[in-house]
Parts: structure tokens; C-alpha cells; sequence
């Protein structure tokens, strides 16, 4: 009977420590995290994964967990690599997301960053998310219930140690051991939805919706902005400044399409429509700074698509317009960081 107990109480200690190893083993990837920095003025490449975007900074961590912070300027060129024929595609910085692979080129600044002069990416790692093993927050999310299997399992062998002599409560420690396999499994099923969420964010980059679309009206024959038209986009301009300020600003884009009515023929008002459109880019770069890394490229559709019946004097002073609309990219906004 002895023999037996004494059996009993050296599987359940090595049930114990095979699962304390296990713990320690799925949280090791996340303390292997380093900071990398670039000395002043020295051009580096890097590449790796995107663990955390912030603003206009990113941070890439390589294969060996160092992470390089990368500061993005108006002049950075963002671009997917050459593929054959097709050549290069330039994107906006909207789809530079934490789990993306890339690769960042530039010169090091006085706080040891990477300014970038060149950001490349293969496309289809827009849609494959990265972060199950490569980001700090994953290792962050489970860091708490990690250490609660970690405090449990130190218990049930101290308790196996102190009880040897007790089948009974020996019992009970192997159903406290199989509990803490059990958290493990979950923190592990847990870790993979993680990263689900992060690929849907990665394939919704090409989803945009319209927050608001504000209507600037021309003069016939006018394409010059007057004092209406200059207050209609100024208050735009103060309402955008605001949402940003609150944060809402996340995945934005600024997209300025151009209108006529039916007066005149067809291609003068193609022509027209085209240069209200670029009066009001205009105004909007010069008076309000609009960051053109923000703009969807113009377009004139001259007469077509009215917002009203060109039949009425009405009607006709409505479709003379420029359309300013501003639209969020929905997989960046679910990333909840800013630009």
C-alpha cells in the first residue's frame, strides 16, 4: 500500500512540472523583445514584422526579436516590390498595420529611430497576419492568466509534497494539474483568435466608408472659389482638425471630385469640372495644410451624375460643384491606433 501511495505522488510532481515547463516555454517568445537603434545619419535596411503602429511611427521586430522604431515623413515611399512585369504599386501609409512583413530603408536620427526613405511590401502579406508569434501584445493579453497557471501549479506541488501520504488529496491535486492544462489550452485558443482578428483588419484594407460628403459650390462658367465656397470648405476643415483631435481620425482619406451642370458643351464641362476640383486641392493644401499622403487622386465628371434636374435654374446652381468627401479605410479602424 506504501509502495503504492508513493507511486501515485511521484506521477502527480511530474505531471506538475511538465506542465510548469510548458507555461514557461509559451511565454519566452515575448521576453526575447529588444530595442535596436540606428546611429545618426547611417543609411540601414531592415525587415521584419510590424508589432506596433502608432501615428506616423511603427516599430519592426526581426526574426531574433530586436525592434527598430521607424518614423514615416511625406516623402516616404510606400510601395509593394516588383513582381515580373507588373512593376511596382504605390499605397498610401494607411496600410502599413502591425503584423505586416516589410521591409524600411533610410538614415538614423539623433534618437536613434529610422527615418524612412523607402517602405516595401509583398501584397500578399496584406492579407496573412503575422502577429501570433511575433507581437508583444499578444504576450501581454495572456500575461496575467500565464501567471495565475503558473501560481496555481506551484501550489498543487507544494500540496503534493506536503500530502504524500493522502491518496485522497493526491486526487485532487492531478484534477488541479489538469485544470491548469486546460487554462494553457485556452490561452493558446485564445492567442489563435488573436490572430484571426488581426487577418480579417489585414483583409479589410480595401474596404472604405464615406464619413462625410461636403458639397462646394462654382458660378456658371467659374471655376474660381468665392467667399461661400472658401467658408463652406474652411468649416470642413475645422471639423476634420476636430474629429483628429478626438482621436476619430483613424484611416482617413481625403477623396475631391469635380461637377458641372449641363450649360455648354460636354468636354468644356469635363474641363471645368476638373479644374473646380483643383482649385479646391488647392486651397485646401495651401490654407489648411492637407497632407496630400491623404488624397485619392482628382477627378472631373463634368456633367454627369447630377445631384439635381438640370432643368431648373435650382437645380443647375446645385450640380455646379465639388465634392469633398472623407472616407475611413475600415481595417485600419479597427485597429484603434492613430495616423
Amino acid at each position: 500500500m506504501r509502495n503504492r501511495t508513493s507511486t501515485v505522488v511521484l506521477v502527480a510532481i511530474a505531471c506538475i512540472y511538465l506542465i510548469l515547463v510548458a507555461v514557461q516555454a509559451f511565454s519566452q517568445s515575448a521576453k526575447n523583445v529588444h530595442p535596436l537603434t540606428v546611429p545618426q545619419g547611417e543609411k540601414q535596411k531592415i525587415q521584419g514584422v510590424v508589432s506596433i503602429r502608432n501615428g506616423d511611427t511603427f516599430k519592426v521586430r526581426d526574426t531574433s526579436g530586436g525592434e527598430t522604431t521607424v518614423l514615416l515623413t511625406p516623402t516616404t515611399d510606400v510601395t509593394s516590390h516588383a513582381r515580373g512585369l507588373r512593376g511596382k504599386k504605390d499605397y498610401p501609409v494607411t496600410n502599413i498595420l502591425r503584423g505586416l512583413r516589410l521591409q524600411a530603408q533610410g538614415k538614423g536620427d539623433a534618437d536613434g529611430n529610422l527615418v524612412a526613405e523607402w517602405v516595401r511590401f509583398d501584397e500578399q502579406d496584406l492579407r496573412s497576419a503575422q502577429a501570433l508569434e511575433q507581437t508583444a501584445e499578444l504576450a501581454q493579453d495572456n500575461e496575467a492568466r500565464i501567471a495565475a497557471a503558473e501560481k496555481a501549479a506551484a501550489e498543487a506541488k507544494e500540496n503534493a509534497e506536503r500530502m504524500a501520504g493522502q491518496i485522497a488529496e493526491n486526487t485532487a491535486l492531478a484534477n488541479k494539474a489538469q485544470a491548469a492544462a486546460d487554462a494553457a489550452q485556452a490561452q493558446a485558443d485564445a492567442a489563435f483568435k488573436s490572430a484571426a482578428l488581426a487577418n480579417n483588419r489585414i483583409n479589410g484594407l480595401d474596404d472604405y466608408e464615406t464619413l462625410k460628403n461636403i458639397p462646394v459650390l462654382f458660378k456658371v462658367n467659374s471655376a474660381v472659389l468665392d467667399a461661400t465656397a472658401k467658408s463652406t470648405i474652411d468649416e470642413a476643415a475645422a471639423w476634420a482638425k476636430a474629429e483628429k483631435a478626438k482621436g476619430n481620425a483613424n484611416g482617413w482619406l481625403v477623396q475631391v471630385v469635380g461637377f458641372a451642370d449641363t450649360t455648354g458643351k460636354s468636354a468644356k464641362n469635363r474641363a471645368l469640372s476638373e479644374k473646380r476640383a483643383n482649385a479646391v486641392i488647392q486651397y485646401l493644401v495651401l490654407k489648411h495644410g492637407l497632407d496630400l499622403r491623404r488624397l485619392v487622386q482628382p477627378f472631373g465628371y463634368g456633367e454627369n451624375n447630377p445631384a439635381a434636374d438640370n432643368s431648373t435654374a435650382e437645380g443647375r446652381a446645385k450640380n455646379r460643384r465639388v465634392e469633398i468627401r472623407i472616407l475611413q479605410n475600415k481595417g485600419i479602424a479597427m485597429t484603434g491606433s492613430g495616423l
